[in-house]
């Protein structure tokens, strides 16, 4: 043993703010969709960081990028510009609607420069009173304050003292509800093109186009937040692709780095006019170690067999879910879209999730609830299929001590 503090669970009760509740295991490596703790006991990951390594752990396209970078340039301000940020950027807007980029840190930041900006359009094109943001219930968003307010989960927000206003929620896939609350007075709808911690709830085709012609009617930007959903995890590179609706602004985050921290909000060039120089800024925004994983990230994950490798995996889990449920009736649906999935609960099993997934992790397996009654797994994109059958097999076997105790 080295003469460095012995590292134990009991040390982040002592040092750590207590908003998180880790569970009692430590990771210390991982290879590709398996992860190894400090007793050297194995895990699959069905986790993926809550869908941020997207091509697994130490993936070698990752690692090679970020010690190629390593030996050249860690940081810069915003004074400057960077190689790998201005890569990173062209090819993002390659791959989508997109003319500009604005580099962030994580998915909260990109949300808040997307609210600002739809702000800021607001008071330059008509007028301070057009300031109405439309949100929805059980959304997510990030945990600013502004982003938490904006998301339309009320537990996550309260208690802070007074709440941005201008902020109205309203259900989810309700179009006819939109329709009656939307004015001249909303400068924007923001909304993710697939709820992840609401649920795994999808929206209908005709729902999203209904949110596109309002917007349009109102003259109201539409925000897509695919934090969650973007950078493959649907099976389309973004998901607005495969709605057919194109939104004003977009931000991404998450898998955008594979693990390594970055965010990014996505416009157009007539929108980004209004960000002028002075009006929002980031100290790490457009780091160069973050972007040169990125473009490493971006220029795997958007190749087309990956993409198609994608959906072929979302039938491995929803094959094994299901056989799984022959066994065991506990899922009432299977939900989501590509490697963003979750299966809710049955009426008797509600409110067990995380018990799935505390006894998953006796098992060695890691996973993710959505809410108190919906199982989500948002794995690795390029997850092997003996990773997935080993998987799904200690998932069957830690429901199957849950159901043979009830």
């Amino acid at each position: 043993m080295t003469t460095e503090q012995r590292v134990e669970r009991n040390l982040f009760d002592e040092v750590m703010v207590p908003c998180y509740s880790p569970m009692a295991e430590i990771p210390v490596r991982g290879s590709g969709a398996r992860v190894w703790d400090q007793h050297d006991r194995e895990y699959i990951d069905f986790a993926g960081g809550i869908a941020v390594s997207c091509l697994g752990h130490c993936h070698p396209i990752m690692v090679n990028a970020l010690k190629d970078q390593a030996d050249k340039l860690w940081h810069l301000s915003n004074v400057l510009t960077n190689e790998p940020a201005l890569r990173l950027a062209k090819k993002l807007t390659e791959l989508c609607f997109a003319d500009k980029v604005f580099f962030a840190n994580s998915g909260a930041e990109a949300n808040e420069a997307a609210l600002k900006l739809a702000r800021r359009y607001a008071v330059d094109k008509f007028s301070a009173e057009k300031d109405q943001i439309i949100a929805f219930h059980q959304g997510f968003h990030g945990r600013t304050f502004f982003t938490v307010t904006v998301g339309g989960q009320e537990a996550y927000s309260d208690g802070f003292g007074p709440k941005p206003q201008a902020v109205t929620h309203i259900p989810y896939n309700d179009l006819s509800a939109l329709a009656e609350i939307m004015s001249e007075r909303t400068c924007a709808v923001m909304m993710e093109p697939l709820q992840g911690e609401g649920g795994l709830v999808s929206p209908s085709v005709e729902f999203v186009q209904g949110v596109r012609e309002l917007c349009d009617k109102h003259q109201a930007l539409l925000i897509f937040d695919e934090v969650q959903t973007g950078n493959g995890r649907t099976g389309d590179f973004y998901a607005y692709q495969g709605l057919g609706v194109t939104p004003d602004i977009l931000t991404t985050a998450k898998s955008l780095g594979g693990g390594f921290p970055i965010g990014a909000m996505l416009t157009t060039t007539a929108l980004a006019e209004h960000l002028k120089v002075g009006t929002h800024g980031s100290t790490y925004g457009g780091n160069p170690l973050a972007c040169a994983v990125a473009e490493a990230v971006i220029n795997e994950v958007s190749k087309p067999d990956v993409l198609a490798g994608v959906k072929e995996r979302e039938q491995w889990f929803r094959e094994g879910l299901t056989a799984i449920n022959a066994k065991y009736p506990i899922f009432a649906e299977i939900r989501g879209k590509g490697l963003l999935l979750g299966a809710s609960l049955t009426e008797e099993w509600q409110g067990r999730a995380r018990d799935i997934l505390v006894q998953a992790g006796k098992e060695g397996l890691m996973m993710l609830v959505a809410g108190t009654s919906v199982v989500r797994f948002t794995p690795s994109l390029v997850i092997e299929k003996a990773d997935v059958d080993e998987g799904m097999a200690r998932l069957e076997r830690a429901i199957a001590t849950l159901y043979n105790a009830e």
